[in-house]
């Protein structure tokens, strides 16, 4: 009955280390796709800013519009994460 117990543990703790190691990839490849993500982010309101000074006729008129764009900056998360793990 013992060994039982024993198989049983060793079992469990394979179960748990493998369930570690998936939470860490997993873990790894949501950092990338935030990373990816804001990236895209940056380069698409950098890439509207070129268009809008090659074309600013093809811009949304109004003030609705220029609120709206005024509205959102981009802040990189990684110097927000970073900013605050320094001030700690």
């Amino acid at each position: 009955m013992l060994t039982f117990h024993w198989l049983l543990s060793a079992a469990a703790l394979a179960v748990a280390a493998a369930a570690l190691v998936r939470a860490r990839r997993l873990s790894k490849r949501l950092e990338r796709l935030t990373e990816s993500y804001w990236e895209l982010r940056y380069e698409h309101g950098q890439l509207r800013g070129r268009v809008a000074k090659l074309d600013p006729d093809a811009s949304p008129a109004g003030p609705e519009a220029t609120a709206r764009q005024g509205a959102t900056a981009f802040v990189p998360l990684s110097s927000l994460v970073k900013g605050g793990r320094e001030s700690s």
